[in-house]
C-alpha cells in the first residue's frame, strides 16, 4: 500500500471557505486539518525605524475615541484632536552620536541621494510614495508616518519639539509684517498668514577637538607729532603708525553641536538666521513627535556638510588666533587645524514656514518654532523708499545752508571787527 504523503511539521492547510464542506480524503489518508475560523485581525500600526535601525511599531491613534492623535508643542504629550485626550510620550533612549571616522571608512558609504520610501495613513490606510519622513494624508488628512527607513539612510538621533503653537506663530507672523520699514502701508494689513505649516527640517551637528598650528604678524601702534595749517592757522596732532612684528603660535579648541542645514529645500542663508537653537531642549529621536507635522528628508550628505561645519568652526579659530597674537592689531596669514574625535548626528529642527501673497507674488516666511524668530522675504514700496531719499536730500541741504550760513556770518563779523565796526 503506498504510504499518504505527510506534511512537513507545522504546515497547516489553510482553512476551507465558510460554509464549504472539504472533500473527503483518499483512501489510506488522514483526516485534513483545519484551521479554526478566527476573526480578521486588525491592520498592524505602520512600522517605523527609530534611530537604533530597528523596527518599532508605532500608533497615534486615540485609546479613546480611536482619532488621531498629534503631538502637542511644548509639551511631551500627544493630544487627540477629536476629543482632547492626551498621551505621554514615553522615550527610554539616549541621543548618541555616530563616529565620522567610523563612517567614512565604510566601503560603501551611505549617501542622501536615495529613493522614495512609502509613506501609509494610520487613518484611511491609504499609502503614498514619499522623500519626507511624515506627512499628512491628502485623503482624509490623516497623519502619515513612514513604514521603514530606506537603506542607505542615517536615521535621526535627536528631535527639537516644537515649542510654540501655531497661533503664537502667526502672531509672531503679524508682529514681524508690522514693523518692516518701507513695506507697502496695505501690507500691514495682513493679519495672519494664507497658508502656514509645522515642518520638521534635518541638520547635521558636529563636534571636534582641534589643535591650530598658525603664522601671522602682531601690529603696535606707535604716534608720531606732525605739524600742519590749516586756514592760516598752525596746528599739531598725533598721527597714529603701526609696527609689524612677525608671529606664531599654537591654539586649541573643543567644537561642541556645530549646526550645519541637512536639506537644501529651504535657503541656508536663511536657515541660518534662524538661530540659535535652545539644543539643549532636545530629546531623542521618537517618531510621536512627527505626529501631526511635515518631516523632510535630508539631502545633504554627512561630508558635504562636514565642510561647511569646519568652515564655521576656523571663523571661531581665526578668532582664537587673534586673541593669542595680542597687540593693537592682527593678521593672521595661514592656520593648519588638525581634526581629532568627529562625532556627528542627525537632528530634526522645528520650524512655521508661513506664505502670503501681496501683489500678486508669494513671499515666505519662516518662523522658528523654538525660539520665535522670524525671517523671511518681503515687499518694498517704492513710493516710500523716494519718499525717504527725497527727504535725506533735504535734510542734508538744509544742513548745509546753516553751516555756510553761519560761516559766512562769521566772515562778516570778522570783516567788520577789522575795520573796527561792530
Amino acid at each position: 500500500m503506498t504510504e499518504p504523503p505527510s506534511l512537513p511539521t507545522g504546515d497547516v492547510p489553510p482553512p476551507f471557505p465558510a460554509g464549504e464542506v472539504p472533500p473527503p480524503p483518499p483512501p489510506g489518508m488522514p483526516p485534513p486539518q483545519v484551521a479554526p475560523q478566527m476573526a480578521a485581525p486588525q491592520a498592524p500600526p505602520p512600522l517605523v525605524t527609530g534611530a537604533d535601525g530597528v523596527a518599532a511599531l508605532l500608533s497615534v491613534a486615540c485609546k479613546s475615541c480611536g482619532s488621531q492623535m498629534t503631538y502637542e508643542p511644548g509639551t511631551t504629550m500627544l493630544k487627540c484632536q477629536a476629543c482632547g485626550a492626551e498621551q505621554a510620550i514615553e522615550t527610554t533612549d539616549t541621543i548618541d552620536e555616530h563616529s565620522y571616522d567610523e563612517w567614512a571608512s565604510r566601503p560603501e558609504k551611505r549617501v542622501a541621494t536615495v529613493g522614495k520610501q512609502v509613506l501609509k495613513c494610520q487613518g484611511c490606510g491609504a499609502t503614498t510614495e514619499t522623500d519626507e519622513l511624515s506627512g499628512a494624508c491628502q485623503f482624509c488628512g490623516g497623519v502619515l508616518l513612514a513604514l521603514s527607513n530606506p537603506e542607505g539612510l542615517i536615521a535621526p538621533e535627536a528631535v527639537l519639539p516644537f515649542g510654540i503653537v501655531k497661533k503664537d506663530a502667526n502672531a509672531a507672523f503679524g508682529k514681524w509684517v508690522k514693523t518692516r520699514w518701507f513695506a507697502p502701508n496695505a501690507l500691514k494689513k495682513v493679519g495672519s498668514t494664507e497658508a502656514i505649516k509645522g515642518t520638521y527640517v534635518p541638520h547635521w551637528t558636529y563636534d571636534a577637538q582641534t589643535a591650530t598650528f598658525y603664522t601671522g604678524e602682531r601690529g603696535e601702534h606707535y604716534y608720531t607729532t606732525e605739524t600742519r595749517t590749516v586756514n592760516g592757522r598752525t596746528e599739531t596732532h598725533q598721527v597714529q603708525h603701526t609696527r609689524w612684528w612677525p608671529a606664531s603660535g599654537n591654539v586649541s579648541r573643543a567644537f561642541d553641536d556645530v549646526v550645519v542645514p541637512a536639506s537644501s529645500i529651504l535657503e541656508q542663508e536663511k536657515l541660518d538666521k534662524m538661530g540659535p537653537w535652545t539644543l539643549a531642549q532636545a530629546q531623542p529621536f521618537d517618531p510621536e513627535y512627527l505626529a501631526g507635522y511635515t518631516a523632510v528628508r535630508y539631502d545633504v550628505d554627512p561630508d558635504t556638510g562636514l565642510v561647511t561645519a569646519k568652515g564655521k568652526m576656523e571663523d571661531v579659530i581665526r578668532d582664537d588666533c587673534r586673541r593669542d597674537i595680542g597687540g593693537d592689531e592682527q593678521r593672521v596669514a595661514t592656520m593648519s587645524v588638525q581634526y581629532a574625535a568627529l562625532m556627528f548626528k542627525l537632528l530634526l529642527l522645528p520650524i512655521w514656514i508661513a506664505s502670503y501673497v501681496y501683489a500678486g507674488k508669494t513671499y515666505q516666511v519662516l518662523v522658528n518654532a523654538n525660539t520665535a524668530e522670524v525671517v523671511g522675504d518681503r515687499p518694498y514700496s517704492k513710493v516710500k523708499i523716494a519718499l525717504a531719499v527725497i527727504g535725506a536730500i533735504i535734510v542734508i541741504a538744509v544742513g548745509v545752508a546753516i553751516y555756510l550760513q553761519v560761516k559766512h556770518k562769521d566772515k562778516t563779523t570778522a570783516a567788520l571787527a577789522m575795520l573796527g565796526i561792530g
